[in-house]
Order: structure tokens, then C-alpha cells, then sequence
């Protein structure tokens, strides 16, 4: 049985994404035992600590004041309190404030907790039937389209599902460009309020959901599976020359600073190809070079 909650220790705490039934006795005790617990907004955890009769002094943590309240959270644990740190659902930063306390506490020598739970990127995977043997979160799309087709690019030869969140008022236009960018026939899937009473999960080709949705209002929270790319790997890498491989490569490491490595890696995510068959590439470019 765990001990009580540890003075001037950060606890990540995961809270639930829709049906408050979705949380972990041991966050329930993490957050009745808090000196004081750190929420995204204040309104929104109250429903939850009122509906499991706790009552401990909240302190609001967003996006707009994260900078300055990490300072002031991490005083108070150097002070030896507990402070358990929550976002409105899910895990704190995925997607959500709480990397720059979580930064700095780790920075002070702060022992930071995470008390896993429910995870909307998570529980769609699980629920999608898209493969889940290997995947990639990439978070929100951007809200502008330049940048949201520039994204949507880069998954034309995915090797991975990828798993993102999207407001519903720009889901039909992302599936229009999905079609547009990626082909009739992408697999996709959309898992809309998850654990909540209308959850729903939409499966199909991006050509057939999006002639399913066609003017039907879409409300919620709303997170989208991509399939992989099912062609060759290597016809993938054969649309970019060898000279295109090893220049974008040499590219990294000078304007970014790495070495060749850390160079490769961006290069694959880049392409949306696994590591291993890029190196292998850039093996076979160099190979050809030498006398």
C-alpha cells in the first residue's frame, strides 16, 4: 500500500478526458492529500474534486500565465509543499500546459511524479482499429491551412499511424485536403467525445467520411487517426534523389547544429520513413560516390 503523498514533490496527475469515472484511485488520494493543486481552469476541476468531495485550494495554470506560475509553483514545492498538477482532461502536458513547471522542478532538483491515466490519443488508438503497433502524435493541426496541408504533406509515405487532435468546425476542410494531399482511399478514423454519453468513432477511407459527414454538424472534442502509407518504403525515398538526401541532411546539421545522428532522425520524421531505411539510403548514395 503506498505511503502519503511526499512533501515538495510534483505530481503529474492524469484526470479523466469525459466520464469522471475514468480515474485512478491513486490520483483520487494524490489530489485529496495536495497542498495545493495546480489546474488549467479552476471552474472546470472544481466539477471534478466536488464530484469526489475533495476540497483542496486550487491555483490556476494555463497557457497564458505558465511562465510565471511555474516560478511561483516551484517555490512553493522548494518551500516543501505538494502540489499535484492537473490539465481540464488527460494528461498535463500532452497537448496541454505543463512542461515548463515540470521543466523547472526537474531543473531545481524536484522530484516530479506522474500518476498515469486516461490519455484521449490513447483511447482512440485502442478504439480505432487502425495498427497500433507503431504510431506518432503529432498534437493539434494548425489552425491555418498553409501549415495544416504543409503537415498533411509530410504524411504522404507515413510508415506509422498517425494520431493528431482537430477542432470540429475544421474537420471537414482537414478531411478535404486529407483526400486532396494523401488519396481517396487513406484509411482514417474519427473518435469524437471519447468516454462522453455521444461517443463516436467514424471509420472508413478519408473520400468515404468525408462524403458521410457532408453538412452534418460535427460537436466536441475531436481526435483523428491518419493510417500509414501501405506502399513501399523504398518508392517513398526513390521520389527524392540522392543528391536531395544527403544535401537536406548536410542542411540540418549545419542551420540546427547536430551531429549526424541527431541530423538523421529529423531527416526520417521529415520524410515519414523509419530511421533505419533512410540510413540505408544515404548508405547506398555514398556508396555510389566512392571510386
Amino acid at each position: 500500500m503506498p505511503g502519503p503523498v511526499e512533501k515538495g514533490v510534483l505530481y503529474v496527475v492524469a484526470t479523466p478526458i469525459g466520464n469522471l469515472e475514468d480515474i485512478t484511485l491513486r490520483a483520487l488520494r494524490v489530489l485529496r492529500e495536495a497542498d495545493l493543486i495546480a489546474c488549467e481552469d479552476t471552474r472546470h476541476t472544481r466539477k471534478l474534486l466536488d464530484h469526489y468531495e475533495i476540497a483542496r485550494p486550487v491555483l490556476s495554470y494555463h497557457e497564458h500565465n505558465e511562465q510565471e506560475r511555474a516560478r511561483e509553483l516551484v517555490e512553493k514545492l522548494e518551500q516543501g509543499l505538494s502540489v499535484a498538477q492537473v490539465s481540464d482532461a488527460g494528461m498535463p502536458g500532452i497537448a496541454d500546459p505543463g512542461y515548463r513547471v515540470i521543466k523547472l522542478a526537474i531543473e531545481r532538483g524536484i522530484p516530479v511524479r506522474p500518476v498515469p491515466g486516461p490519455s484521449a490519443a490513447i483511447t482512440a488508438l485502442a478504439g480505432g482499429g487502425l495498427p497500433t503497433d507503431s504510431f506518432e502524435f503529432l498534437g493539434f493541426l494548425p489552425a491555418r491551412s498553409g501549415q495544416r496541408r504543409t503537415l498533411i504533406e509530410r504524411l504522404r509515405s507515413a510508415s506509422a499511424t498517425v494520431v493528431l487532435y482537430e477542432a470540429p468546425h475544421r474537420i471537414r476542410e482537414t478531411l478535404a485536403e486529407i483526400v486532396e494531399v494523401l488519396g481517396h482511399e487513406r484509411p482514417v478514423v474519427i473518435a469524437r467525445e471519447l468516454t462522453k454519453v455521444h461517443e463516436e468513432f467514424l471509420r472508413g477511407t478519408a473520400g468515404e467520411l468525408l462524403e458521410r459527414i457532408g453538412d452534418r454538424e460535427l460537436k466536441g472534442e475531436i481526435t483523428l487517426l491518419i493510417g500509414r502509407c501501405e506502399g513501399p518504403t523504398s518508392q517513398a525515398l526513390g521520389s527524392r534523389s540522392a543528391a536531395d538526401l544527403n544535401q537536406r541532411l548536410q542542411q540540418i546539421m549545419r542551420e540546427q547544429g547536430f551531429d549526424e545522428k541527431s541530423a538523421l532522425k529529423i531527416l526520417a520524421r521529415e520524410l515519414g520513413q523509419p530511421r533505419s531505411e533512410v540510413y540505408r539510403e544515404l548508405l547506398r548514395v555514398r556508396s555510389r560516390k566512392k571510386p
